[in-house]
């Protein structure tokens, strides 16, 4: 069972070997699902952090990651992604590298200093916001994942969301 600690050196973040492993695989994925700015090559204006093709994604999870500021007026929730989506995703990708060049090996400690911990607060609620996406997670969901039936093929998605939530509850109350 994980264990995040306040000490001397930093935030010693304790992962048994296949939590290490659910994280490792979770910020792979996450990395993945963001991917590039669509349509930007890096030229242009691209090479300066601004989207020519910047719109707000079908799918659900990136639309969660990526929301509009502006609700009720597209046309400046189109300039404000123009602007910032580039940048966001850029973040997004460096905090969950963040965790994946500060894992320990499998089983072992991580000791974060408080950038390397801020980090992985910020990834760990990009991946819990995914996986609430995808699973559909609202304030009932404690009562929703009681009923499943154990071969229910979401149970170890819900039960991943619980331990994320659990983990970075650990990170917030270490660092405060």
């Amino acid at each position: 069972m994980s264990d995040v600690k306040k000490t001397r050196h930093g935030i010693r973040v304790r992962l048994e070997a296949e939590e290490t492993a659910l994280v490792r695989a979770l910020m792979e994925q996450l990395i993945a699902l963001i991917g590039d700015t669509p349509g930007d090559s890096g030229e242009g204006l691209a090479s300066i952090g601004i989207s020519e093709n910047a719109t707000k994604s079908d799918d659900p999870v990136l639309a969660r990651l990526f929301p509009d500021a502006y609700r009720d007026d597209g046309e400046a929730a189109g300039e404000f992604r123009r602007y910032t989506e580039m940048g966001l995703r850029d973040g997004k990708r460096e905090a969950a590298a963040t965790v994946l060049g500060s894992l320990g090996e499998t089983g072992s400690d991580t000791v974060l200093d408080d950038k390397q911990a801020q980090a992985w607060l910020r990834a760990l609620n990009d991946v819990r916001l995914a996986l609430g996406t995808r699973l559909d997670i609202g304030e009932e969901w404690y009562e929703e994942a009681a009923r499943l039936d154990p071969r229910d093929p979401r149970t170890p998605m819900f039960a991943a969301y619980d331990w994320l939530t659990m983990l970075q509850e650990g990170l917030v109350r270490a660092l405060w």
